[in-house]
């Protein structure tokens, strides 16, 4: 999911925008964790996808993601966009195996001879 917002367009449509609520309330609705879904679910109700940019989405997922961590006692993520795009968009050398982000969707050649993964 976060690398769905990292790759959503920086100033989107409104049908991207109705497409990504439309995602995440479906994921609301069919999470096969009855506990996850009715929470996941009065959490959107609490506070909708932000869904008007890359930026917007990006973050408000983010939080999202930290009030689950919150609730299970797991660390919190920074929310700053800048540090979301670098993990998810750019991505560092190492968090993909031996690809970068770009690199493992496809979007940049990586160097000569990464392209192989262990089986």
């Amino acid at each position: 999911m976060h690398t769905l917002a990292a790759h959503y367009p920086l100033v989107p449509n409104v049908y991207q925008q109705a497409h990504a609520s439309a995602f995440f309330r479906a994921l609301a609705a069919l999470y096969p964790c009855t506990h996850c879904r009715e929470d996941f679910h009065s959490s959107l109700s609490q506070e909708p996808p932000r869904v008007e940019s890359r930026q917007s989405l990006a973050v408000w997922l983010c939080g999202q993601h930290n009030a689950v961590n919150a609730k299970l006692g797991k660390p919190l993520f920074p929310c700053d966009f800048g540090s979301l795009d670098r993990r998810w968009r750019t991505g560092a050398r190492g968090c993909f195996a031996d690809e970068t982000a770009a690199e493992s969707l496809g979007q940049e050649e990586a160097e000569p001879g990464t392209r192989e993964r262990a089986s």
